[in-house]
C-alpha cells in the first residue's frame, strides 16, 4: 500500500534574527516503498520577524515536556531498527547525481554503524564527490530534544500550521549556550497537537567551534518523520538545498531511509511502520 507523501518545506532567511520562511506540507514516504521520488516543488511564505500568535492552546511548558518524553520513546524505538539508507546529491541545474546505498545497523554494543551495500554511482557533470566526502552525513544528529537536553534550549511559540490532516504547533528552538563537546539544534519544530510529538523540523546544527570539517556545503536540514505503530514519529527523509562555487552551483541532498527491520538488540522490537502517516 502506498502512503501519501506529506512534506513541509521551510526556508530561513536568518534564523538568528528570527526571520523564518515556511510553506506547504508533505511527509516522507512509507519506508516500505521503492525508489526515491523527486522532492516536490514548494512555495515559501515569509513570517513576520517578531510573530505575535498569542499564547498556545495549552501551556508551552506542557508541550515541551511532552514532546521531550516522546523524543525519548522515539529514540529507543529507532535504535531497535536496522534499515537501508540511500544518500543522493543532485545537481539541480545540471541534472547529474551522486548516489550511494548502505545499511544502517546497530551492533550488540548499542552503537549505530553504516556500511556500503552498493558501490557509489555518479553522473555529476559540474562537480565531483566520493564516498569519503559524504560519510559526514552519517553524523547528522536526528534526535536533539530528549528529556536530558531540553534544559539547554529556549523555546518560543510561533503559532499553528496545518500539515495535511495534522494540526501542528510551531516552536522556535535555540540553544542557550554553545560548547565544544556537543552540537545543538537551532531552528524550528512542528509538533502534532494531539500526540505532542515532533513530526518535522528545519534548522542547523551548531557548536562553539565553527565548521564541521565536511566538504559538503549543506547546513540547513529539513527532517521529515513517519508514524510507526501509530505511536512513534521516526525520521525517514532528510533534505537540504545549498549552493557552492561562489553561489553558482545549486546542490540538493536527499537522505532516504527504507526497509526497516527489527534488529537483534530489539527486546521487544517495535512493529513495522503503519502504512498510513495519518492519525
Amino acid at each position: 500500500m502506498t502512503s501519501t507523501i506529506l512534506r513541509t518545506s521551510l526556508m530561513a532567511a536568518a534564523i538568528a534574527a528570527g526571520m523564518l520562511l515556511f510553506a506547504g506540507s508533505a511527509r516522507a514516504q512509507n519506508p516500505n516503498q521503492g525508489p526515491m521520488a523527486p522532492p516536490p516543488t514548494f512555495e515559501a511564505h515569509r513570517m513576520p520577524s517578531t510573530p505575535k500568535p498569542g499564547p498556545p492552546p495549552i501551556p508551552q511548558e506542557q508541550i515541551v515536556q511532552k514532546l521531550a518524553a516522546n523524543e525519548d520513546a522515539a529514540q529507543r524505538a529507532y535504535a531497535a531498527y536496522d534499515f537501508t539508507e540511500t544518500i543522493r546529491i543532485e545537481e539541480v541545474d545540471g541534472g547529474g547525481k551522486f548516489t550511494v546505498v548502505g545499511d544502517s545497523y546497530v551492533k550488540p554494543d548499542g552503537q549505530r554503524y553504516w556500511r556500503v551495500t552498493k558501490p557509489p554511482v555518479s553522473t555529476l557533470q559540474l562537480t565531483t564527490y566520493q564516498l569519503d566526502d559524504v560519510r559526514p552525513i552519517m553524523t547528522i544528529p536526528l534526535f536533539f530534544l530528549t528529556s536530558d537536553h531540553i534544559s539547554e534550549y529556549d523555546f518560543v511559540y510561533l503559532g499553528q500550521q496545518k500539515l495535511d490532516d495534522l494540526n501542528t504547533y510551531i516552536l522556535q528552538v535555540k540553544p542557550k549556550r554553545l560548547n565544544r563537546a556537543q552540537r545543538f539544534f537551532d531552528g524550528i519544530v512542528y509538533v502534532d497537537d494531539q500526540d505532542l510529538a515532533i513530526v518535522e523540523s528545519f534548522g542547523k546544527f551548531v557548536s562553539e567551534i565553527g565548521g564541521s570539517g565536511t566538504p559538503l556545503p549543506f547546513s540547513m536540514y529539513e527532517v521529515f518523520r513517519q508514524n510507526f505503530q501509530q505511536k512513534y514519529w521516526l525520521p525517514t527523509y532528510i533534505r537540504s538545498d545549498d549552493y557552492t562555487g561562489g553561489d553558482q552551483l545549486h546542490l540538493r541532498l536527499v537522505v532516504r531511509s527504507t526497509d526497516f527491520k527489527p534488529n537483534a538488540a530489539a527486546v521487544p522490537a517495535p512493529m513495522a511502520p503503519n502504512p498510513s502517516t495519518s492519525h
